[in-house]
């Protein structure tokens, strides 16, 4: 790797980052702080970067401080871990001054991580992408050894969708002439999700197809040397198709083998892993099961409604709960779960005493006492603070004979109001 290359990228880098519009993402950057961001590509990684050189820079620093490399640059390609002291020899050559670093998809440069644990103990400030949850495993974060918050970024919320349109909610604005604007936006983002560069295109199922595809060939078939291409194809189709409920990983497999493509449980599970590390999909365990048994029948959900949806038809009512997925993992992570013994609840998050029913229309009565019944039963089993039910539009408390209330909100309240999630 040649020494000028790398000084042509920090000084394009720098003018670059210091010119960019930026929509601001609330995030809160301890002062002194190393990060590493992982998310799905396109969910916005770059822009905390960003974001965070351009408070820097208002805070009194200079942007000859900022070095900010993207190791996606087709340059950098021939790059290896034995070329990181370059980097900052790169600096030193033109600025008299002790760097911030930013690093920007640096999982392509194995190694990596030996590297960024050198710059912490050395006490540079330095922030870091990625987009592969591997690089929060455990072997990596021992590596690292405690010097990095970790952070996991997501496409837009509602409320950060509605700040990239320009929408400022006014006081009781679902009482006035704002709630059609607000109502036809969020069923734009209940569709195609909330990439943030996804915001203002036309074409956005195409757009969708083409993150997607980047994402499978990209992040899944090449990195992980994938030879059955078509067999992971066919385990995210039917993964999406059947995102409601929970399968085993034999009977994915099944599946598969049905479609004439033989594969193992063994290659499921790997692909399963591959799948989280991309970050395209999340699982969520059984409550009900037996510990041993929770990583045998799980439920997946997919990180954003926009990629779901590429691979349905009938599409809402799984649009609908794989919505309030993300938001209870964005918000809970690993405490949340579904419960399935004999009763059927969609989420639950035990820690905090509440349970969580969708459902996408309560006005017919057996959808209406499916849905409540199951509230009440667990509640006799493990006894609830608070109980919900996230319908589309409908809105109104259940007030049950045993003294028991369940809210029923309509999920693009219940999104814009964080206050409701405990």
């Amino acid at each position: 790797m040649e020494r000028e290359i790398i000084r042509k990228i920090i000084i394009e880098g720098q003018e670059f980052v210091n010119e960019i519009p930026l929509i601001k993402r609330p995030f809160f950057f301890e002062k002194n702080g190393n990060y590493v961001f992982v998310g799905i590509r396109q969910a916005g990684k770059s822009y905390l970067l960003y974001q965070r050189i351009q408070q820097l820079i208002e805070e009194g620093h200079s942007i000859e401080e900022m070095l900010y490399i993207n190791f996606d640059d087709e340059r950098l390609r021939q790059f290896t871990t034995h070329d990181f002291d370059l980097i900052l020899q790169a600096y030193a050559s033109m600025f008299n001054l002790r760097p911030i670093l930013f690093f920007d998809e640096i999982q392509n440069i194995e190694g990596w991580e030996n590297f960024a644990r050198r710059l912490a103990n050395q006490k540079y400030n330095v922030y870091i992408t990625g987009s592969n949850a591997k690089m929060l495993s455990r072997e990596i974060a021992t590596t690292l050894g405690g010097r990095y918050w970790n952070a996991d970024v997501y496409p837009y919320s509602f409320f950060e969708y509605l700040k990239a349109k320009n929408i400022t909610l006014a006081t009781n604005w679902m009482y006035g002439k704002q709630s059609a604007e607000v109502s036809k936006l969020f069923n734009d983002y209940f569709s195609f999700g909330g990439f943030p560069e996804l915001v203002d295109i036309i074409a956005k199922r195409a757009w969708l197809n083409d993150i997607y595809s980047k994402i499978f060939f990209s992040d899944l078939i090449v990195r992980n040397k994938i030879r059955n291409e078509e067999a992971m194809g066919l385990l995210v189709k039917r993964l999406a198709e059947g995102v409601k409920q929970p399968v085993s990983h034999t009977r994915l497999a099944n599946l598969i083998s049905t479609a004439g493509i033989k594969i193992s449980k063994a290659t499921i599970i790997d692909f399963i892993k591959y799948l989280k590390e991309s970050c395209l999909l999340f699982p969520l365990e059984n409550y009900a099961a037996k510990f041993a048994e929770r990583n045998s029948n799980m439920k997946y959900y997919f990180i954003d409604n926009g990629l779901l949806h590429i691979f349905l038809t009938d599409a809402n009512t799984s649009l609908l709960e794989n919505i309030v997925a993300i938001q209870l993992y964005k918000k809970y992570g690993n405490e949340v779960y579904f419960y399935n013994q004999n009763i059927e609840v969609d989420f639950i998050i035990p820690e905090q005493k509440t349970a969580y029913q969708v459902s996408y229309s309560l006005m017919d009565e057996n959808t209406y006492q499916r849905e409540t019944e199951a509230l009440i039963k667990l509640n006799t089993v493990f006894p609830m603070e608070q109980m919900y039910i996230i319908t589309k539009d409908e809105e109104r408390t259940i007030a049950h004979e045993k003294g028991i209330n369940i809210e029923v909100i309509p999920v693009w309240k219940w999104l814009l109001n964080e206050t409701i999630i405990k």
